[in-house]
C-alpha cells in the first residue's frame, strides 16, 4: 500500500473522513474512555454535516485551514488531517487519523508535514495538538516528530 500523496480534501471525501476518524477514535480510545465519553467524542469529531461544511470553507472561517487527505496509488484514502492557525503565529492540528492497516508506513508523518507546511504559509511559527487522554496512544508519534508537553494533554513544537 504505497502512499501516492497528500491533497486538499474534496466534498466527496467527507463520508470517508468521518468513518476514518470514527474508526481511529474507537480503536485508540475504547479501553481508555468510558462508553459515554467515547460516543461524545465520536459524535462531535466525526459528524458528517460538520465535516462536509468544513471541507467547503477552507480559509473561509477565521483560522481554519481545512482538511487534507492522504491516498494510495489506487485513490484509497489512508488518512486525514485538519489544521488551522487560530492565533497569529500558532498552528493547531485539529485532527489526524490514519487507517489501521496503513499505520507505521509514513502516512501520518506525510499528513503532519502537509498541515505543518500549510500552517507555515499562514504565519505559524509553532504548532500545537490537544489529545483526548493523557496517556494517548499517539504520544510516541508526536514525540518522535519533536512535540513536547505543554500540559497534561496539550503538546507543541516550533515549526
Amino acid at each position: 500500500m504505497q502512499l501516492a500523496g497528500v491533497r486538499t480534501a474534496a466534498a466527496g471525501d467527507a463520508t470517508t473522513i468521518s468513518r476514518l476518524l470514527a474508526d481511529a477514535i474507537r480503536g485508540s480510545y475504547a479501553g481508555m474512555l468510558g462508553e459515554i465519553p467515547l460516543r461524545r467524542l465520536i459524535s462531535t469529531q466525526c459528524a458528517l454535516p460538520r465535516i462536509r461544511a468544513e471541507i467547503e470553507i477552507p480559509g473561509g472561517a477565521p483560522g481554519w485551514l481545512g482538511w487534507l487527505v492522504a491516498e494510495n496509488d489506487e485513490g484509497r484514502v489512508l488518512g486525514a488531517a485538519a489544521c488551522g492557525v487560530p492565533v497569529p503565529g500558532e498552528g493547531e492540528v485539529y485532527a489526524l487519523a490514519v487507517a489501521a492497516d496503513a499505520r507505521r508506513r509514513g502516512t501520518g508523518t506525510a499528513l503532519l508535514a502537509a498541515v505543518t507546511d500549510r500552517s507555515r504559509e499562514y504565519g505559524a511559527r509553532g504548532q500545537r495538538v490537544q489529545l483526548p487522554v493523557e496517556a494517548d496512544p499517539a504520544l510516541p508519534f508526536y514525540r518522535r516528530l519533536g512535540f513536547a508537553p505543554l500540559g497534561p494533554r496539550r503538546w507543541g513544537r516550533a515549526v
